[in-house]
């Protein structure tokens, strides 16, 4: 059974580099709009008896990328395809995992429903914002983590002085799992979020007086928890050389306005999702595109991918 690559429009950059550690080339797709904004996917050549793989992160806009793989899902299965698994790099609506307020909708769970109904035979993702979404599939999900890849690349920039912070609590096993490969001690910033885009720091555990920052998070978003992490930081003493790390650079918003202001050496982020066009901020790209060849070609021939499976 031969393997095709799929993608959208999410992130072609991603699907081609892919494709071409595997070997291949991404399948060629249609993907237009009716005058009325209906989506209107077609594959452009044919998957029939194929092992399909469906590269598509679901970053913003966030509700049409994800139309957009629930579309080709559908045009994939109706081509015929043997097994269709959907590589989400990116997987938007993870944050939305429980009700906060009590009168709101779960969108990771409508998602993971949604997907699984659009006939996926697995999902593979990267670094879930939370791990309760693996609960919320009813057909595997393999979830994969960047940290190895990312911590490779960011340990050039690792000195004596070093700290990987966790800038909140729920980055605390991130940020361990970041010093197990960096061997540098850990600081803990305890924050509380006041909005989407605002959070307050409380307090910091740990020494960083003196101490040069690693900032680890799953995502930068619009850069709220960053700030008032490194301001926190910048507070108790620590040196005026602040390092990011992130799987995920939304950078939406005042992202990329609020993080010029801040002393930072460099962010070192994955390409699951693309890079802003404009920006000013000394972001080093480390591409996934290895990772996920080689648990594509492990997955196409039944092979174990635990190496690359998150620890979360």
């Amino acid at each position: 059974m031969e393997s095709i690559i799929v993608a959208g429009s999410a992130n072609p950059s991603l699907a081609e580099g892919v494709a071409e550690r595997l070997a291949t080339r991404v399948s060629r797709v249609i993907l237009d709009r009716f005058p009325d904004s209906e989506l209107h996917a077609e594959l452009g050549e044919s998957v029939r008896g194929c092992d399909v793989y469906l590269i598509q992160p679901t970053g913003p806009p966030v509700d049409s990328h994800l139309m957009e793989l629930i579309f080709l899902a559908d045009a994939c299965r109706r081509a015929g395809a043997e097994r269709l698994t959907a590589v989400v790099p990116y997987y938007g609506y993870a944050r939305q995992d429980r009700r906060a307020k009590g009168r709101e909708a779960v969108g990771g769970r409508l998602t993971a429903d949604m997907l699984s109904l659009a006939g996926f035979e697995r999902i593979v993702a990267i670094d879930l914002h939370t791990v309760a979404l693996e609960g919320f599939f009813s057909i595997p999900l393999e979830h994969l983590s960047a940290v190895s890849v990312l911590a490779n690349a960011a340990e050039e920039l690792v000195t004596a002085n070093s700290v990987i912070v966790a800038p909140d609590l729920g980055a605390v096993k991130l940020a361990e799992r970041y010093s197990e490969l960096l061997h540098r001690p850990i600081a803990i910033v305890h924050k509380a979020r006041l909005s989407g885009a605002e959070v307050e720091v409380r307090g910091i555990v740990g020494n960083v007086a003196g101490c040069a920052p690693i900032i680890v998070d799953d995502m930068i978003s619009t850069g709220g928890t960053i700030k008032a992490a490194a301001e926190a930081l910048i507070g108790a003493g620590c040196l005026p050389e602040i390092t990011v790390v992130a799987s995920h650079a939304l950078l939406v918003g005042s992202a990329i306005t609020s993080l010029s202001a801040l002393p930072l050496k460099r962010i070192v982020v994955s390409d699951s999702l693309p890079p802003p066009k404009r920006n000013r901020l000394p972001v080093q790209v480390v591409s996934l595109a290895p990772m996920l060849a080689d648990t594509i070609a492990r997955l196409h021939v039944g092979e174990s991918i635990t190496a690359f499976v998150s620890h979360r």
